[in-house]
């Protein structure tokens, strides 16, 4: 996430708020602004903006209209208190959506960067809701504050390069992100929420940001669930909460189509929108922490914290499944929901042309390059790689290599890709690190009846049967195979070597 974006975002709220209006509406207002002037992103943030604020309108007009009936549960709830609610319903949850993503081994997916794009958009409302929720007017040296951290980045990531990828890698986190940014931003009176943001936006660009991020991923499910627990040990839910949970889970679907909608109108194709707006299927925990400022202020009664925790574990159950038969799901309904597709077309979800290729290596990481490598020296340019990491790809395409951007597990993917020559394809090698990717693959690729030869690579001798099982013509233990290569390797070095003549080999 780019600092700029999130200073536009917070001078539009904060001049927005000013004024008397939610802050939203001047988040809403940057994001157009920004897709004006065509800076990137603008699918994600004006997606995310827009989504919330109609979910916020749409289940705010709900409860306030169901307070009017006289229901105990919404009395007392007028139009603003309404909408306080619909605002913690229209998060989604981000460590959901990263737990799914990561089990597929999709992160770096075109579905799964828009997915985590839109929860980070999210977070950054719900941050800045915190922050102006405090009402407090922040001291004067808070440009003093961040003009230092900023100056101090260099500092920060030199630290960052020398304290290696363990405990001192975690510890250091830790320090970034509740010393100096949330404990430095409270200090001078603003939230500490957007301190750790502000840490968090500092050294996102470092290498080893995503091992930080991975790190502290733990901690803040350790937080998550003593929150949980803390929830529960304010009081035993009525049947009116369970009643009340089990109405705003029938609605979830509204947030979806409204995801799928919005998602497709921004030239995505069906498949990834739906996959897309299936990982946000769920409300957040972050709505539990915007419930609980609204309890802390005495706006909500506390009851409406454990009706809102109560939809949120359903939501949890519910998702699941539901994330588990995405593709199937795709599958069975693709005819219907490619109408709602546009005509023209989002630059990372473009046609694709594999030219005159044979063989495809699908999943172009360490294992893939080698296999891609050793391919191409043996058959030459009818040898592809295959890739959903854009970015992945664009680094083998400067390296020379002939790799394509594409999802292979995707039921629309052969038919993009090779349509032009599907009968020259006469191999692919399925080389993605997730045994579930793999799998995937395989399926789409006997459903679609091919033809050609099948092989693939597996981290377990019981994934190896599984893929043979399920119609892979080869499988191979990518350990046991290192292994034997690695004792290949070392035998032809020590015979070559002058110390270890051949005889002493055969003598062992």
């Amino acid at each position: 996430m780019d600092p700029l974006l999130i200073l536009i975002a917070f001078a539009f709220g904060f001049a927005v708020y000013r004024v008397g209006l939610p802050p939203l509406v001047g988040y809403l207002i940057a994001g157009f602004a920004l897709h004006a002037l065509s800076i990137q992103g603008g699918e994600i943030w004006a997606g995310a903006s827009i989504h919330m604020l109609v979910t916020i309108i749409v289940f705010g007009a709900a409860i306030f209209a169901l307070s009017l009936t006289g229901f105990s549960a919404f009395a007392g709830l007028d139009f603003k208190l309404s909408l306080l609610v619909a605002f913690a319903l229209s998060f989604s949850s981000t460590v959901f959506a990263v737990k799914i993503l990561e089990e597929r081994g999709e992160m770096n997916s075109l579905h799964g960067r828009v997915s985590i794009g839109i929860l980070i958009i999210q977070d950054i409302f719900a941050v800045l809701f915190l922050t102006f929720s405090t009402g407090k007017i922040p001291s004067p040296w808070a440009i003093a504050l961040v003009g230092g951290l900023i100056a101090a980045r260099p500092l920060l990531i030199a630290m960052l390069n020398r304290v290696g990828h363990r405990e001192l890698l975690l510890l250091f986190s830790i320090f970034l992100a509740f010393e100096l940014g949330a404990a430095g931003f409270d200090f001078v009176k603003l939230k500490p929420d957007l301190g750790a943001l502000f840490m968090g936006i500092l050294i996102a660009g470092h290498p080893k940001a995503e091992e930080m991020a991975k790190a502290l991923l733990s901690i803040k499910e350790l937080f998550l669930v003593g929150f949980f627990l803390s929830i529960g040990l304010a009081g035993t839910p009525s049947l009116q909460a369970f009643g009340i949970a089990a109405l705003l889970t029938i609605v979830i679907p509204f947030k979806v189509a409204l995801f799928f909608l919005l998602l497709s109108r921004f030239k995505l194709r069906a498949r990834t929108s739906l996959l897309a707006s299936l990982s946000l299927a769920n409300y957040s925990e972050f709505g539990l922490l915007v419930g609980t400022v609204g309890v802390r202020n005495g706006w909500i009664g506390p009851e409406w914290l454990i009706t809102i925790a109560i939809a949120l574990s359903i939501s949890f159950i519910l998702a699941s499944p539901l994330n588990a038969a995405a593709y199937r799901l795709y599958e069975r309904w693709s005819k219907r929901l490619k109408p709602f597709e546009t005509k023209t077309r989002h630059p990372d979800d473009q046609p694709l042309d594999s030219g005159n290729a044979e063989i495809a290596v699908c999943g172009i990481g360490r294992i893939g390059t080698a296999v891609y490598d050793d391919m191409r020296q043996k058959y030459g340019e009818i040898v592809i790689g295959v890739d959903f990491d854009t970015e992945i790809v664009e680094k083998h395409r400067r390296a020379g290599r002939n790799v394509i951007a594409g999802d292979v597990s995707d039921i629309d993917f052969w038919e993009r890709a090779f349509a032009g020559n599907r009968g020259k394809m006469r191999m692919v090698i399925l080389a993605m690190p997730q045994h579930t990717a793999n799998m995937n693959a395989l399926n789409e690729l006997k459903q679609r009846q091919f033809r050609g030869k099948i092989a693939a690579t597996a981290m377990f001798d019981d994934e190896v049967k599984e893929l043979k099982q399920a119609g892979a013509h080869a499988a191979y233990n990518i350990y046991a195979e290192a292994g034997f290569g690695y004792a290949e390797h070392i035998c032809q070095a020590l015979e070559d070597a002058d110390e270890f003549g051949a005889d002493r080999i055969d003598d062992r």
